[in-house]
């Protein structure tokens, strides 16, 4: 059984497309009831079953992942996959319900808790597989004092966007290690660039300002033109979701063409990976209870 987060459109419902047609049974999440209901008569029908079920749930917020934890561990005994793919990238610094700030919510929190929530699940698989995306520029330095966008949000090059990004590498890492000696392995992916929903809706206003001069030509023009295909963006989730290369790997890095890639010196930084770790060991701690360092 697989789930995959923003799994109702984009990239993340390709990979679940992908998966379901692998004869994987899907469930997909996402903010919004009715286009969940449609995208999983949609995979339905490419997959040619009917083990395709969507979850309303915002995993933003605390509760949203408790409420859907609660429901998987109700309805399936065992999970052998869990994408992480959701994204969000709002033009100014937001909080969420919880007052975190809403990009780390999504791109590392959300990753960092699920797993947790759901690892008694993931425990019951014979070999079950955490995949965490990044995406934007990521690689940049990591900045203790700003993991939530405090200091910094958007500059003339500076993305906390990317910034995030970078951050699930480094607590991706950080949780293969804690992994380790059981059956489950964490890696982070890269997907291909794509012409997604996040990606339509997202504002000039939201790009650094160095880029901003190009960023309609790239939104209305080239990804239109060029980047429509999203199965190819979602290759690379796919590829760490069920390609036997990966059996027993945990902690790589994939790139948007399913090749394996160190990870950038920022991410392996052990001074930023627990400082990382720590934050959301603490952010999570209403639902988690606390978890022991890795």
């Amino acid at each position: 059984m697989a789930l995959v987060t923003g799994g109702t459109g984009g990239i993340g419902k390709e990979t679940a497309r992908a998966l379901a047609e692998r004869g994987a049974s899907v469930v997909v999440v996402g903010i919004d009831r009715e286009r969940g209901l449609r995208a999983v008569q949609d995979i339905k029908d490419s997959a040619g079953h009917d083990r395709v079920h969507a979850v309303s749930a915002d995993v933003t917020t605390l509760d949203g992942l408790r409420r859907l934890a609660g429901a998987v561990r109700e309805w399936h005994d065992r999970l052998d996959v869990l994408v992480n793919n959701v994204g969000v990238n709002p033009p100014a610094r937001t909080l969420t319900a919880d007052g975190v700030e809403r990009m780390f919510a999504a791109h590392v929190l959300a990753p960092f808790t699920l797993a947790h929530l759901l690892l008694p699940l993931l425990e019951r698989a014979p070999a079950a597989r955490v995949v965490n995306l990044t995406g934007g520029i990521p690689g940049g330095p990591i900045d203790p004092g700003n993991l939530l966008g405090e200091r910094r949000y958007l500059g003339w090059t500076f993305s906390h966007y990317n910034h995030t990004k970078t951050m699930t590498m480094a607590m991706t890492h950080r949780l293969a290690a804690r992994l380790r000696g059981s059956a489950v392995t964490a890696n982070v992916v890269y997907p291909g660039h794509g012409h997604t929903p996040m990606n339509r809706a997202t504002p000039v206003r939201a790009f650094p300002i160095a880029y901003r001069p190009i960023a309609p030509l790239v939104l209305k023009v080239i990804a239109p033109l060029f980047l429509s295909d999203l199965t190819r963006s979602a290759r690379s989730s796919v590829y760490a979701a069920t390609s036997p290369d990966l059996d027993g790997v945990s902690g790589a890095y994939v790139d948007g063409r399913c090749r394996r890639r160190p990870l950038p010196a920022p991410a392996l930084d052990p001074a930023a990976q627990e400082a990382v770790w720590e934050l959301c060991v603490r952010l999570s701690a209403p639902v988690l209870g606390g978890v022991s360092p890795a």
